[in-house]
């Protein structure tokens, strides 16, 4: 349960600081011209290699 909640916590900084925090867009200013396909294909694509990264990293204590 704690491997979950350790994901959710990341990917929710994430989008926290993509819709929320980051309103002048500087530090994601370089999707400015981006599509909503292209940036939800970037954020699933950020979750996933998120979770094989965390996933790898525990498996020597699973």
């Amino acid at each position: 349960m704690s491997t979950f909640a350790a994901l959710i916590v990341i990917v929710l900084a994430v989008i926290v600081d993509f819709f929320w925090l980051d309103a002048d867009r500087k530090r994601w200013g370089w999707m400015k011209h981006w599509t909503k396909f292209q940036k939800g294909l970037f954020f699933s694509g950020f979750i996933v290699v998120t979770i094989l990264i965390y996933a790898g990293f525990s498996l020597e204590f699973l």
